[in-house]
């Protein structure tokens, strides 16, 4: 964006922060810190492992329901999310964080205080960002703002390992009114989501006949094939930028210390910030596991007893890239400054943002404000010092996407 476009924005937000209903809200949103810190623990202590999100979603449903929202539902996915209209003459945005955590069924959920931080696994990824969604809702609420474009509040399933981002992905094949997305992480408001990084995952398993280690010796092992596609997999070289990478994460098989494997499985994950690349990678990978099993069978010239090799995707998250000058990059840019903050251009990660802007669509991901540390482990916590900048880099940016009645146009 031009010097002359970049001064043209910030000036919108200049004049954004003349408006008495924007001053009242960002003083709200200030005021509602504590508040939003309760409810931020009250959600986290609902537990929702992905695919298990059902009753957290009705918690969320219920609370929008206390701000005037219209055709609040439960898509078919399990999304939650209500609709708030502008005059009908700007975009429509989808603002949300996530339902489910990375944490397991039956996983003990309790919150406590130590220095001045609140520990509990998922409070920050993403209750966090639930909380966040929720008290800009009430700031809406409150102020009675009228925008020119409409606002669909919610929150999506299955972001975290194998959802696969499968709620947001079910939300744009059903939806084509969406013309921007805002996605709420853990973390700084400063730093802006805006690159999404891919990846394909795979369960692959080795199967054959087996036997004992002695009697039955010559005959093909389905470990022994699936060391061979592990250390050919180690092999693949891959480019530093776009940054792409591989790893087999996982490994079981075998049933004793003196029997060929009758059976063998991995989990290999593949990333890059290049669909193209991951594609490329993704070749690769997938021969050198057929290889694998042809060259453990060639071994031994079995021909009664062979290696097959099943392989099963279980999850597959497009890459995606948004030119930095983008309208909803630089109005994210100029709210954050508007309110002194620095904001930065983050390196490219995955995000419910990713199906978006594999799409086209303009889409961020933000920090939902406050700080935090261990996340993915029972020990995350969340540290609440001035969390409520956040929220108020989420207000402001809303508005400037949107555009005010009868003060601004929208920016997107």
């Amino acid at each position: 964006m031009s010097i002359i476009g970049m001064n043209k924005m910030e000036s919108v937000f200049t004049k954004m922060l003349e408006n008495p209903l924007v001053k009242e809200g960002l003083v709200f949103l200030q005021e509602d810190d504590e508040n939003t810190l309760n409810e931020q623990i009250e959600l986290t202590l609902v537990p929702a492992p992905s695919f298990l999100e059902a009753e957290k979603g009705k918690v969320f449903q219920s609370k929008l329901a206390s701000f005037g929202l219209d055709d609040i539902q439960q898509d078919r996915h399990g999304n939650v999310f209500g609709i708030r209209y502008g005059t009908g003459k700007g975009p429509r945005i989808f603002v949300c964080a996530h339902l489910d955590t990375v944490f397991p069924e039956g996983t003990a959920i309790t919150a406590e205080w130590k220095e001045g931080k609140v520990y509990a696994p998922g409070i920050s990824d993403d209750g966090r960002g639930l909380a966040a969604v929720l008290t800009v809702l009430r700031t809406f609420h409150k102020t009675n703002m009228e925008t020119e474009g409409d606002i669909i509040f919610g929150a999506t399933v299955g972001e975290e390992g194998l959802g696969d981002l499968r709620g947001v992905k079910g939300l744009f094949k059903d939806r084509e009114d969406i013309d921007a997305f805002i996605s709420l992480e853990p973390g700084t408001p400063e730093e802006i989501t805006y690159l999404g990084t891919g990846s394909h995952r795979y369960h692959v398993t080795y199967k054959g006949s087996g036997g004992h280690s002695f009697g039955d010796f010559g005959i093909p092992s389905a470990i022994h094939a699936l060391g061979r596609a592990v250390s050919k997999i180690a092999d693949v070289k891959t480019p530093i930028d776009p940054k792409t990478t591989f790893t087999v994460g996982t490994i079981a098989g075998g049933t004793s210390v003196n029997t060929i494997a009758q059976e063998a499985s991995m989990m290999v994950d593949l990333r890059s910030n290049s669909q193209e690349e991951l594609l490329q990678l993704e070749a690769k990978v997938l021969s050198i596991l057929e290889k694998a099993a042809e060259e453990e069978n060639n071994r031994w010239n079995s021909e009664k007893t062979v290696i097959e090799v099943v392989i099963k995707q279980v999850g597959d998250r497009p890459a995606g890239t948004q030119d930095p000058e983008a309208s909803i990059i630089q109005t994210v840019i100029a709210a954050g400054k508007s309110i002194g903050l620095d904001p930065v251009l983050s390196a490219a990660s995955s995000t419910d943002s990713n199906v978006p802007i594999s799409l086209g669509i303009p889409a961020v991901t933000l920090g939902a404000g406050g700080a935090c540390g261990g996340i993915h482990t029972l020990e995350e916590y969340f540290d609440p010092k001035d969390a409520y900048l956040g929220p108020q880099n989420l207000f402001l940016t809303i508005l400037g996407l949107v555009g005010i009645k009868d003060s601004t146009k929208p920016l997107l």
